[in-house]
């Protein structure tokens, strides 16, 4: 372990910290946002898409780009672009400009998203155990800070841009420091012929499973961020202010799972972490889809934030594991589904609501977050893609002893 190495961790998490804050800034101020343009509720569900859709291709872009940019640079430079989108989507006032500073702050976090992610996943190999965790940890917690600060503004009645500029203000520099420690993958630069002929070989077979792990964790998450509010007070008959209490506690939780699961990973593995949280937010989506009242309700998205937080950062991590020379772009094409799951998650609620119940529509993503037992085993720590049950060695693994995940 080196000094380097810590800093480009601290560095990094900041940075999770940071796109936390901002992401949060932006989806808890929809209705100021929609007020202050003139944004149509028939049209709103448009510029909404937009920026998952648009995330995406930043998200394929990072993939060509990383051939020829560090990630650390795009991540220096992808940030600053988001935070001052965020303060253009507060500042403007035609819708035009609306769309346009969306446009620019969605292919942006595709950007930034992936590489955060791919600069987490080489510094996982480098530390040789579970870290992973813990810079999503911080971005739960950075959510909390921005919806804490939405809150703030939305009760004194700020202006958008009154409540985004001395947000943009205070963290737009700090993260231009920041970035002078992020650390790139030290294998890759060790090894270029083998990580290119791995980015030749990544197959997409070998990389759907964890594809369809994070589209269904982006279903859930998405489920509870549009969804629980609405089914707290409509179905389980709970006050206005009440049914604001539930994001909340999900929030809170999913930051505590995450705070304490890399130590998990540590000691059970990998694939018995994502198992566990597999059966825990099933077992969330099941109290809320039978609860008799706003509190027990309110229990079940406290588990669902417990199940459903450990899936997505090992799901990057497993893409690292199982394609260890070219894990910056198996882990850009993993990121896209994590807009996927976004898109399809809240319609899909909303469609079977409308047409059943919503209570039958919180079994549809009990069920599918099930389906994640049947992929865990593309979480192991030596994952066999070679046929034969035998894994080819990997660079950045050997010497490493028992340490490694």
């Amino acid at each position: 372990m080196t000094d380097v190495l810590r800093r480009g961790r601290g560095s990094l998490a900041f940075s999770f910290l940071v796109q936390g804050v901002a992401f949060a800034l932006l989806v808890t101020r929809i209705p100021a946002i929609q007020n202050r343009y003139g944004v149509s509720d028939a049209l709103l569900p448009a510029f909404l898409a937009a920026v998952p859709i648009l995330a995406g291709v930043g998200s394929v872009s990072t993939e060509r780009l990383v051939r020829r940019v560090r990630p650390s640079r795009l991540l220096r430079w992808s940030q600053p672009v988001v935070l001052l989108a965020l303060l253009g989507v507060g500042a403007g006032e035609r819708m035009v400009e609306l769309g346009i500073a969306l446009a620019v702050f969605g292919l942006a976090v595709g950007v930034l998203d992936a590489s955060m992610n791919m600069l987490g996943v080489s510094l996982q190999r480098s530390y040789g155990r579970s870290i992973m965790l813990s810079f999503h940890a911080v971005y739960s917690l950075g959510g909390i800070v921005g919806a804490s600060l939405a809150w703030a503004g939305a009760h004194w009645d700020l202006a958008l841009w009154v409540s985004y500029l001395p947000v943009v203000a205070v963290l737009l520099p700090a993260v231009l420091v920041g970035s002078r420690w992020y650390v790139d993958d030290q294998d890759a630069a060790a090894v270029p012929e083998e990580k290119a002929g791995e980015e030749r070989a990544i197959a997409f077979k070998w990389l759907l499973p964890l594809c369809l792990v994070m589209t269904v964790a982006y279903i859930g998450d998405s489920t509870v961020s549009n969804w629980s509010a609405k089914y707290l007070q409509d179905v389980l008959g709970s006050s206005e202010q009440l049914a604001t209490v539930p994001y909340n506690v999900y929030m809170v939780t999913t930051l505590l799972g995450r705070a304490i699961g890399d130590l998990g990973v540590r000691r059970f593995g990998a694939v018995a972490v994502v198992r566990a949280g597999a059966l825990v937010a099933a077992g969330g989506f099941a109290v809320v889809a039978g609860a008799p009242g706003a509190w027990v309700g309110m229990l079940g998205f406290t588990l669902l934030g417990l199940g459903l937080c450990v899936l997505v950062p090992q799901t990057f991590a497993a893409a690292g594991r199982l394609f260890p020379g070219a894990s910056d772009a198996a882990v850009a094409r993993l990121n896209v589904f994590n807009y996927v799951g976004f898109l399809i998650g809240s319609p899909l609620v909303g469609v079977l609501g409308d047409v059943w119940s919503y209570r039958g529509a919180m079994v549809v993503p009990m069920v599918l977050v099930l389906v994640t037992l049947v992929y865990a085993r593309s979480f192991a720590a030596q994952p066999d893609r070679y046929g034969g049950g035998h894994e080819r060695p990997r660079t950045a693994d050997v010497g490493r002893g028992s340490n490694g995940l």
